[in-house]
């Protein structure tokens, strides 16, 4: 049998403490100048497009802290016209997902090149690398509760993030969320609904969206509350149209 060029890397030689400051400058991350130069860079990594779609592709989908991978492997197959993204803040985590993408190439020839993950601090940098009204769909899967209340600011959903997040997505553009902490569930939505650039979903529109089920089911983390029998909180914010959007009182 011929060896793979790519062999699955073991999730055993890739684990890493679950927990990271975002705020912290104790690391240092190479970013790109804007999203123009870090599209340059990255169109290699994305295979299987045609001269033509290569030259118009952006990505469109983005999964904040995407973990070990499982979520960007759940959607690919269903979205295949899509360039999906994972941004993860922790090195050895990031290199399993690169080797775990190429490996599928490598297994299943023709499909996952739709895929690829980088190590950023999303918290930090995204504007760096997306553009305004970009993304079609953006996750926070599972993320780091930061129990303490001094470390809430660490939260990737607070307010002056969502107001980044509603530059990232294009009007009719998704935000999903879902975690097995109910106060952390009940934290992000409290805060997307009260801004005004987002409205919430309804559990029927959510129930027929593909990528409801990949988000319940797909992550390590999803997997990891189903075997303990945990309960998951998803909430699902569409980013509404600036025109919609009511000025503050401020500026009227």
């Amino acid at each position: 049998m011929k060896k793979r060029k790519h062999e699955m890397p073991q999730k055993r030689h890739y684990r890493q403490r679950a927990h990271a400051n975002p705020l912290s400058f104790n690391d240092s991350f190479v970013y790109p100048r804007d999203p123009t130069a870090f599209r340059n860079e990255i169109d290699g990594t994305y295979v299987n497009e045609t001269d033509a779609e290569q030259e118009a592709a952006r990505v469109t989908f983005l999964d904040v802290g995407c973990g070990f991978g499982g979520l960007l492997v759940g959607l690919s197959p269903l979205f295949p016209k899509e360039r999906i993204l994972g941004m993860e803040i922790r090195a050895k985590v990031t290199e399993y997902v690169r080797k775990r993408i190429l490996a599928l190439r490598d297994e299943h020839p023709g499909t996952y090149g739709n895929l690829w993950v980088l190590r950023t601090n999303a918290m930090r940098y995204l504007p760096n690398y997306v553009e305004r009204g970009q993304l079609k769909k953006m996750f926070f899967c599972f993320p780091d509760p930061h129990f303490k209340k001094k470390n809430y600011r660490r939260r990737i959903i607070n307010q002056a993030l969502l107001g980044e997040y509603a530059f990232a997505l294009r009007p009719g553009g998704k935000l999903y969320t879902i975690s097995d902490v109910f106060d952390l569930h009940k934290w992000m939505d409290d805060h997307l609904a009260r801004h005004p650039c987002f409205e919430k979903v309804s559990d029927a529109e959510n129930e027929a969206d593909p990528a409801v089920r990949v988000v319940r089911c797909d992550t390590e983390e999803g997997k990891k509350v189903e075997r303990n029998s945990g309960e998951k909180f998803l909430a699902v914010y569409r980013r509404i149209e600036d025109a919609a959007v009511p000025l503050p009182q401020w500026a009227k």
